[in-house]
C-alpha cells in the first residue's frame, strides 16, 4: 500500500485518465503537490486577502465559499496547520452549513473526527499570487456580532496535508479591501434568477472545488468577463430535471489536471462565483461533462476543451461576501471572449480541411492594409462548392505558426490559447466559369500573429509556396444586399476594412438596377486603399458612394484624395461621420434598409443611431 508521501507525489486514477485522454506526457514525472505547508507557503497564505474554500454537505455534493477581505485573516499557527477568522454569512454560505458550524451555538467550539475532507486557495488578487491547499478541519466555531442575528465570525483550524503554489495566469488585478456584509436571500431554487444571469454575464473570475472521494481541490478560472456561458436557464421540467446548463473553457494551463482529474473520477463541482462591486454572491453544485475537440467547439469556436455544468443546486444572495474590489488590469493571457454558437454566427467550418489555399500575391494598400490573393483546390473536385457573394473563409494557420504548448509565454501570452484558425471575408467575387482556376482575395488590415506571418512572408518562386487548409465558407444569407428586394433601398455603412463584404458583392451589384448607397469611415491614413477599392472596382460607379476621412494627411494625401474626387458618383468628407449622415436626406426613409460592418465602437453607435431601422450586421468577431 503507498505511503501518504507516494500519495501526494503520485497520480490517482481520474488524473492518469485525463493525462492520457489529453495525450500529455505529465503522468511520466513527479507530481509537484508539496506534502504540508512550508513556511514560505505560508507566507502566501497570509499576505493574501482572500482564501476560497471548499468542501461537501452530507449529500456528499461539493460547495465553495469565499472568505477574508484583509491580510493575515489567515495565518500559519504551527507546522501545516493554519488557523482563520473571517466574518462569514452564517445563514446562507453552504460551506458554514456543510461544516456543521451554523448548528453550534454562539461561541462554541466544534471538533471533528478528523476526516471532514476541506480544500482551499489563497489568492492575492494584486500581485496574482495563489497557493492551492488540501487537509482536514481541525475545529471549528462561530462567534456572534452584537446585534447582528445575520453575520458571525468564523474562526476555523485546518490541517494541511498538501500545498501546491500556482502561476498567476488568467487572474485579473483587483484591489481589495473588508466590507460588512448585510446578507439577503434572493433565491435558493431553479431557475436562476435574473440577477444570478447578469452576474455570470459580467464575471470575470469563479472559484470552484471538486473531490475524487479521498482529497479535495479548490482552484479558480479566470478570464474575460462573461467568459462562463450560460447555455439554459428555463422552468424545471415536470420530472425534475435541472433548467441551468453553463460551459466555460478550459484554458492551456501548467497540464497536471487535478481538477479534471477528480471530475473524471467524481463529476460533481461546487462554484462560488463573486460580484466585487456588490459582495453579492451566486453558490452553485451540479454535475459536469468534459468536452474535448469538436464536442467542446460546437458549443463555443475555438475551444478544443470545455467543461458543461448542470447546476443542481443554486443559492443567490447579494451582499453576502465580507470583501469588495477595485478592478485593475487585466490578465494578458486571457484569450478573446468566445460566444455559444446559439448566441452568435459562428463560422461555417468543417472539423477537416475541405480544401487549400495557396497565396500567390500580395498587394499593399496602405501603411497597415494589404490584399493577398489565393489559389483555390478543393481535396475532392466533386465536392467542390464555391463561396456566395460576401461570403467568408475559414483558414487555418496553425501549422505554420502553432509551436506546441508551453505554461507561461510573456513575450507572446495569446499564443497560449491560439488555435490559429481564422476567418476573413473574401473580397472578391466567384467565378462567373466553373472551369476558371479558382482564386479568392482578402484584404485585411495588419493585426495580430495570423496577419503579421502574411504581412512579412516572401513570395518568390524560389520558395516554398504557402499551402494553408481551408475549413470551409461561411456567411449570413441575409447580408447579401442583392436578394433582398428591389424594393428597399440599401445603404451599407462600413468602418475601415469593414468594406470587404461590400467588395465581395460589387460586380453581384453591377449586374442589376438595385437602388445601393455606401456610407465608409476610413482613417486618412488609408486613403491609397480607398482609391484602389473605389478606382478598381466598376461596379461601384452605380453605387452612391460618400467618404468620410478623420485625421490629417499630407500633400501625396491631397492628391490622392483629388484623384477620389474625380471618380464618378463619390464625395468626399474629411470629418468624422454623424448620425445626420447615417439619417440623411439622401435616403428614402421609407424604403431603406441598412446593412452594417465595422470594428465593435462604431458598430455600437451605429446601432444607437439607427435604433427602429431595418438594420442587418456583420462584425470582426468572426
Amino acid at each position: 500500500m503507498a505511503t501518504f508521501h507516494e500519495q501526494v507525489k503520485g497520480w490517482h486514477e481520474g488524473e492518469r485518465a485525463i493525462h492520457t485522454l489529453l495525450k500529455v506526457p505529465t503522468s511520466s514525472r513527479e507530481n509537484p503537490t508539496n506534502v504540508g505547508l512550508s513556511w514560505s507557503h505560508g507566507d502566501r497564505v497570509s499576505a493574501s486577502p482572500l482564501v476560497a474554500i471548499g468542501t461537501v454537505d452530507e449529500q456528499g455534493r461539493p460547495w465553495t465559499s469565499i472568505w477574508g477581505g484583509e491580510r493575515n485573516f489567515a495565518q500559519q499557527i504551527s507546522h501545516d496547520r493554519l488557523a482563520m477568522a473571517s466574518l462569514v454569512d452564517k445563514c446562507h454560505d453552504p460551506v458554514v452549513k456543510s461544516l456543521g458550524l451554523d448548528r453550534l451555538a454562539d461561541g462554541e467550539v466544534g471538533q471533528t473526527s478528523g476526516d471532514k475532507a476541506i480544500s482551499a486557495l489563497s489568492i492575492d488578487l494584486e500581485s496574482r499570487d495563489r497557493v492551492k491547499l488540501a487537509g482536514k478541519v481541525v475545529v471549528g466555531a462561530l462567534v456572534g456580532r452584537p446585534n447582528d442575528e445575520a453575520v458571525s465570525q468564523v474562526q476555523l483550524a485546518f490541517q494541511v496535508e498538501e500545498s501546491l503554489g500556482n502561476c498567476p495566469k488568467y487572474l485579473n488585478k483587483k484591489v481589495i479591501w473588508a466590507h460588512l456584509p448585510s446578507p439577503q436571500l434572493v433565491s435558493s431554487s431553479l431557475p436562476l434568477p435574473e440577477e444570478a444571469i447578469s452576474l455570470l454575464a459580467k464575471a470575470d473570475l469563479f472559484f470552484l472545488s471538486s473531490t475524487n472521494g479521498q482529497t479535495m481541490d479548490t482552484n479558480h478560472r479566470g478570464g474575460p468577463p462573461g467568459f462562463m456561458r450560460v447555455i439554459s436557464n428555463t422552468d424545471p421540467s415536470p420530472g425534475g430535471d435541472n433548467c441551468a446548463v453553463l460551459i466555460y473553457p478550459e484554458y492551456s494551463g501548467n497540464r497536471l489536471y487535478q481538477t479534471l482529474g477528480n471530475l473524471h473520477t467524481n463529476p460533481r463541482i461546487g462554484l462560488a462565483i463573486p460580484d466585487f462591486d456588490t459582495s453579492d454572491v451566486l453558490y452553485l453544485t451540479g454535475t459536469t461533462e468534459l468536452l474535448v475537440g469538436d464536442t467542446a467547439a460546437a458549443y463555443l469556436p475555438h475551444t478544443k476543451l470545455a467543461v458543461k455544468i448542470t447546476v443542481r443546486s443554486a443559492i443567490f444572495v447579494k451582499d453576502g461576501l465580507p470583501f469588495r474590489g477595485t478592478p485593475g488590469e487585466f490578465s494578458p493571457y486571457n484569450p478573446p471572449l468566445r460566444k455559444l454558437t446559439t448566441e452568435a454566427p459562428a463560422p461555417l467550418s468543417a472539423s477537416k480541411p475541405t480544401a487549400t489555399a495557396t497565396l500567390v500575391g500580395k498587394t499593399s494598400l496602405s501603411p497597415t492594409v494589404s490584399r493577398f490573393t489565393f489559389s483555390l483546390a478543393f481535396n475532392n473536385p466533386k465536392e467542390k462548392r464555391l463561396w456566395n457573394p460576401g461570403q467568408h473563409i475559414t483558414l487555418d494557420f496553425g501549422g505554420e505558426l502553432d509551436n506546441g504548448w508551453a505554461h507561461m509565454k510573456n513575450s507572446d501570452p495569446q499564443s497560449l490559447n491560439d488555435d490559429y484558425v481564422r476567418t476573413f471575408t473574401i473580397s472578391n467575387s466567384p467565378p462567373s466559369n466553373a472551369e476558371q482556376e479558382i482564386k479568392f482575395e482578402i484584404t485585411a488590415r495588419i493585426h495580430g500573429p495570423v496577419t503579421g506571418f502574411l504581412w512579412g512572408y516572401h513570395i518568390s518562386p524560389r520558395a516554398a509556396r504557402l499551402e494553408i487548409p481551408v475549413l470551409g465558407f461561411g456567411g449570413e444569407e441575409n447580408f447579401r444586399l442583392i436578394g433582398t428586394g428591389k424594393e428597399k433601398q440599401k445603404v451599407f455603412v462600413a468602418g475601415g476594412v469593414g468594406i470587404t463584404p461590400f467588395l465581395g458583392q460589387v460586380h453581384e451589384i453591377a449586374a442589376t438596377d438595385h437602388e445601393v448607397k455606401l456610407i465608409w469611415s476610413l482613417r486618412a491614413d488609408d486613403l491609397p486603399f480607398a482609391r484602389d477599392v473605389l478606382g478598381r472596382n466598376e461596379g461601384i460607379k452605380q453605387v452612391k458612394v460618400r467618404l468620410f476621412l478623420t485625421g490629417g494627411c499630407g500633400e501625396s494625401g491631397k492628391v490622392e484624395i483629388a484623384k477620389i474626387k474625380g471618380l464618378e458618383g463619390v464625395k468626399v468628407e474629411m470629418r468624422r461621420l454623424t448620425k445626420k449622415d447615417v439619417q440623411g436626406d439622401w435616403f428614402d426613409k421609407e424604403r431603406k434598409k441598412y446593412f452594417l460592418c465595422a470594428g465593435v465602437g462604431m458598430m455600437k453607435v451605429l446601432r444607437g443611431w439607427l435604433e427602429g431601422e431595418e438594420v442587418v450586421s456583420e462584425s470582426f468577431e468572426y
